[in-house]
């Protein structure tokens, strides 16, 4: 029995090849963004309000200032969360859901909002889309979310922008 081991390269780029496409087939959500109910996608870019804006909008005098809501982890929160806001509950599990409801529920449904999560890449973002998604539901029309395209350490507090820490 004779063996050659010139053709063992291309087998193995070959094999390598067939995985990547089955991965890439079969687990679209670990590689594409979401587009299901969750998803940050989902949320109309005229709601969006990035970093830069929400820091002129915190640093302004006046009675202007949003309610500002942590929807994520409360790890997260505790660990570092934007100077002033209040956690809400995480808006991927309902038991968040109904913790944001009952936050809110004594505000006008005209209440500057802003909600925020920062636990991962935004359109990896499981809590914002949910989130956003009952307010809307609730019928506050004022609502925007914190565009984090990274995370919240390092769109937030790598930039030096004001936090607070729990502990």
């Amino acid at each position: 029995m004779k063996f050659t081991f010139v053709s063992r390269p291309s087998v193995a780029v070959g094999l390598a090849t067939m995985v990547l496409l089955f991965v890439c087939t079969h687990c679209p959500a670990q590689f594409t963004p979401s587009t299901g109910p969750g998803s940050t996608n989902l949320i109309p870019q005229a709601q969006l309000i990035q970093p830069e804006e929400l820091v002129h909008l915190l640093q302004a005098t006046g009675t202007g200032k949003p309610l500002l809501l942590q929807v994520g982890s409360h790890l997260l929160f505790d660990e570092a969360h934007i100077t002033g806001s209040v956690y809400a509950g995480a808006g991927s599990q309902p038991t968040g859901l109904q913790q944001l409801q009952s936050t809110v529920a004594s505000f006008s449904k005209k209440k500057f909002i802003v909600l925020y999560c920062g636990c991962c890449p935004w359109d990896r973002c499981p809590n914002l889309g949910p989130a956003f998604k009952q307010m809307r539901d609730m019928g506050f029309s004022n609502v925007k979310v914190l565009y984090l395209a990274n995370n919240l350490g390092a769109d937030w507090v790598a930039k030096g922008y004001p936090v607070e820490r729990s502990h």
